[in-house]
């Protein structure tokens, strides 16, 4: 039994990340309607930036993040200004295209420019195992979920009470309607994709600190797709939800399940489960069906 709430745990913790992840996708996607299939490498390269901070510019951690955070503002700024302002209108079938080139373009140019560099991200905390009722489990995972939940919870603050969240709520369901009431849609969709590059160095740090050695970023970014279609692609409670789920499943599987059926099998859980949603609930679980 406590090897049982063990996993349970723990798989809750990653589950912390994943949300964090899934919520810069979901924020990107109601403002958008961008499906970003470079996902996994935005978080590779907002982790690599905080390495590259770390370990090339001698930055402390604080340092590194900040200057990560700067320089993956102005990429998603960018990408938006550059690429996606002169889609607008286009079929979604394009949308897509852009983003898988941009996961080419991104992994090639990370492979040459971070060429050398540790990709190490150690937490500026000590490395110790407590034991909580019974269970033993590690700072460095705890900070990471409790960081991670601070993070969802600031971002979905903004997102449904400040001016900018209203905004971005309005331009999701009519941008035509948005821009007749002098919403600058361009500026929000810029704020957007910023605050996934936020999230992206904040997730990738995260959990690059906390797994190293383990999945890869851009598996990991994959995982979050299932992760979005469970939830509901325009809700964005349910994909919290799903984010814990999935975090948690993951672990049990691979716990009892990967000792018998092999050592990666709980890599595939993900999206066993959503094939399994999406013959029983297409829309997600609170998603609406219009979608």
């Amino acid at each position: 039994m406590r090897f049982f709430v063990a996993l349970i745990v723990d798989g809750a913790l990653a589950g912390a990340i994943y949300a964090l992840i899934a919520l810069g996708f979901v924020v990107v996607y109601k403002a958008s309607r961008v499906i970003n299939f470079a996902l996994g490498e935005w978080l590779m390269l907002g982790a690599l930036l905080v390495a590259a901070g770390l370990n090339a510019l001698a930055l402390g951690l604080a340092a590194a993040l900040i200057v990560a955070c700067a320089g993956m503002i102005a990429f998603a700024a960018a990408f938006n200004q550059l690429v996606l302002r002169r889609l607008g209108g286009r079929p979604v079938v394009s949308l897509l295209m852009v983003t898988l080139g941009l996961a080419a373009l991104m992994r090639g140019s990370a492979a040459v420019l971070f060429r050398g560099i540790p990709s190490v991200i150690p937490l500026p905390i000590p490395q110790r195992t407590l034991e909580v009722g019974g269970l033993f489990l590690s700072t460095d995972k705890l900070v990471a979920a409790a960081v991670a939940a601070i993070s969802v919870a600031v971002v979905t603050a903004v997102f449904r009470w400040s001016r900018t969240g209203v905004a971005l709520r309005a331009i999701a369901d009519d941008d035509g309607a948005a821009t007749a009431v002098g919403i600058d849609v361009q500026r929000h969709l810029a704020i957007a994709w910023g605050v996934l590059g936020v999230v992206s160095v904040l997730a990738g740090t995260l959990w690059a600190s906390v797994a190293s050695g383990g999945v890869g970023l851009v598996l990991v970014g994959m995982k979050v797709f299932p992760v979005v279609v469970i939830g509901g692609l325009d809700s964005i409670p349910a994909t919290l939800v799903a984010a814990v789920l999935l975090g948690v499943i993951e672990n049990l599987v691979a716990g009892y399940l990967d000792p018998l059926l092999g050592a990666g099998f709980s890599s595939i859980t993900a999206f066993l489960l959503v094939i399994a949603v999406l013959f029983t609930r297409p829309s997600g679980l609170l998603g609406r069906a219009a979608i």
